[in-house]
């Protein structure tokens, strides 16, 4: 294996590693030491040096090292991002996962929005993106980056519900008797015309940057 994309699985793992320790088994230990406050600077810092390192390794390494799955690739990919985009964008709202005074309270509320669809919408809307890009086939560098970001969002929404079961006690157990940790698709336009309108405004806009900041034209970029 070329030896940048060696470094580059080697960062992901760590970054993939040192998050999963430090936010559960760690957490405890670590605010002990440092403090809540200390903890989320030492946690945001070893993060940033993991993505860091990660930004290098990739661009170092190779690209378009695979056969690529051809236009019917790009175009599975472009599209299967909007449904993505859509839970991204209504997830900000009523999101008890998030670390929010209110979210016991919001635990208690009947699912509304994109969380009829998935109590992780933002979780997915990363899984989803890292699923379009491994559909690609374009390099080793995007499948291992692609890969690290779905592990991140998958197998940390399950320890999610773990963490918050303990810092919310029943109110997350009513929110996920009500809710699915598996995205029920039939459900997507029942989230309201709201998150469906900023999301395909933020394909449009994420798209058009894509050649920009990738060097590779996506979405409807590609064809015209």
């Amino acid at each position: 294996m070329d030896h940048a994309l060696t470094e580059l699985a080697a960062a992901s793992l760590t970054l993939i590693g040192t998050h999963f320790a430090m936010s559960h088994p760690l957490r405890g230990p670590m605010e002990r030491v440092f403090g809540p406050k200390g903890f989320q600077g030492v946690y945001s810092l070893v993060s940033l040096a993991a993505i860091v390192w990660i930004y290098f390794a990739f661009k170092a390494a190779p690209t378009g090292d695979l056969p690529g799955s051809g236009e019917a690739g790009w175009i599975i990919a472009s599209l299967m991002l909007i449904p993505g985009l859509v839970l991204y964008a209504g997830s900000f709202s009523g999101n008890p996962a998030l670390p929010t005074p209110g979210a016991a309270t919001q635990a208690r509320a009947e699912p509304k929005g994109v969380f009829l669809v998935t109590r992780h919408p933002m979780m997915w809307s990363f899984a989803i993106w890292a699923l379009s890009h491994i559909i690609l086939l374009w390099s080793w560098r995007t499948m291992i980056v692609a890969t690290t970001v779905g592990a991140l969002a998958l197998i940390g929404a399950h320890m999610q519900d773990r963490k918050k079961r303990v810092q919310l006690g029943d109110a997350w157990d009513m929110w996920q008797s009500r809710t699915s940790y598996w995205p029920r698709w039939h459900k997507m336009f029942a989230v309201g015309l709201l998150p469906w309108v900023i999301a395909l405004m933020l394909w449009v806009l994420i798209s058009w940057l894509h050649l920009p900041l990738g060097g590779i034209p996506a979405g409807i970029w590609r064809w015209f």
